[in-house]
């Protein structure tokens, strides 16, 4: 990919994917780092996920099927595996020429691994001073806490999240998703192409540095301006919001559904729906704060009037009268029966005997571009050999390697 900046005239055609030539050396494992880097390939780049001779962590962890890691295949769709011993002697020049070759570099090492393995910025940016390196830890490369080990639950446990996160009489809760992970991902992905379009002007990479910690707190605008700019207690409320009424879940004859009531209007809306267009002039609910601190009551009428009706009455009454609301689906009813199937989300890989793996397309619809189809993740060094082969390594150079212990 040209660090020049691109020429605006032309539009692009059906088949440009926005970040088709873009080549990206991922050094990442797990789920931080490698779902950055399924975002990039979602996009067209060329991702060459580079792993040790026992593969990703990740290959071995989390939900098997047909001892295949259902979580790694999620996540490292769409890539190039090079199995590589990056410990060997003869690392460094393999390393060396795919830095010249990468437009883009990540790794979600501790700090200081990446450069005791030699794949460092500062090793990697005096070979290609253009090249774009984003480093994802759990405290970020400086500081007290950098050294600190993380996980997705140490981190919602010290952002303040899983605090926040239960109900008010109960224990906190860790969300049921590693969230400080993917949100890690995604602002990785932002900084990458902030970087690159940077470069486009100046012709010059930068070291990147994304923290887990800092991520998954710049993801609690409700929280964080409540503590800090209103001084305001940090509690547990539940399916209940904490700024608005009525607002989160209530109980149907069958099972809960959700409201969102956040202005006048639409409690207006929700009291004609409820068969008592007065409650929008009752002076108990005139006004958001009021109808907060008498949610009680409101919760009461709202649950009174749905108990007669099941989940998928009440919620296509409220519907009717244009109050949102939705029924609560676990994650089977929603792939089976929620927006997921309109929207063509699932993607399945076969496995064979009968097993497949899956992944969400990516979310973002570009207008005018042809569906393509993302690969699956790849088995453990399956493009070895012909990594080696483009960046100009012939079958000397390939048998050396082998008996160096660089490459199995």
């Amino acid at each position: 990919m040209s660090a020049s900046r691109p020429s605006a005239a032309g539009a692009p055609c059906a088949d440009d994917r926005p970040l088709a030539g873009l080549q990206v050396l991922d050094f990442t494992r797990v789920l931080a780092g490698p779902f950055c880097t399924a975002m990039l390939a979602d996009a067209g780049a060329d991702v060459l996920k580079v792993e040790p001779f026992e593969g990703d962590d990740y290959r071995h962890m989390g939900f098997q099927v047909r001892g295949r890691s259902t979580n790694f295949a999620f996540v490292n769709r769409g890539k190039r595996s090079l199995c590589l011993n990056l410990k060997s002697p003869g690392a460094g020049e393999l390393i060396a020429r795919l830095a010249r070759w990468a437009d883009v570099a990540l790794e979600n090492f501790k700090p200081g691994v990446a450069d005791r393995l030699g794949i460092g910025y500062p090793r990697l940016a005096a070979i290609n001073p253009g090249l774009v390196y984003c480093s994802i830890s759990g405290f970020g490369q400086e500081g007290e806490w950098a050294p600190r080990p993380a996980y997705d639950v140490i981190i919602q446990a010290l952002s303040g999240l899983m605090a926040a996160t239960g109900d008010p009489d109960g224990p906190p809760y860790v969300v049921g998703e590693s969230i400080a992970d993917v949100s890690a991902g995604i602002f990785a992905a932002w900084g990458v192409m902030a970087a690159l379009w940077q470069r486009s002007r100046t012709g010059v990479g930068r070291h990147l540095d994304v923290a887990m910690y800092d991520c998954l707190l710049s993801m609690m605008p409700t929280l964080v301006s409540r503590v800090v700019a209103g001084g305001a207690p940090c509690e547990r409320v539940g399916n209940r919001h904490l700024n608005s009424a009525p607002f989160g879940a209530f109980r149907a004859g069958d099972g809960l559904f959700v409201l969102a009531v956040a202005n006048n209007k639409l409690f207006a809306q929700l009291a004609h729906a409820l068969g008592d267009p007065a409650l929008a002039d009752d002076p108990r609910f005139a006004s958001n704060p009021l109808r907060k601190r008498n949610e009680r009551e409101l919760q009461s009428i709202i649950e009174t009037w749905a108990a007669t009706r099941s989940v998928r009455d009440a919620v296509a009454a409220l519907q009717a009268g244009e109050v949102p609301a939705a029924p609560v689906l676990d994650v089977r009813q929603t792939i089976e029966q929620g927006p997921a199937r309109g929207r063509d989300l699932i993607r399945t890989h076969p496995l064979g005997d009968g097993a497949q793996a899956c992944h969400i397309e990516q979310p973002v619809r570009f207008t005018g571009l042809r569906a393509h189809p993302t690969a699956a993740a790849p088995e453990l060094g399956a493009h070895t050999r012909e990594i080696l082969h483009t960046l100009g390594y012939g079958p000397t150079d390939l048998e050396r390697f082998a008996k160096e212990g660089l490459i199995a």
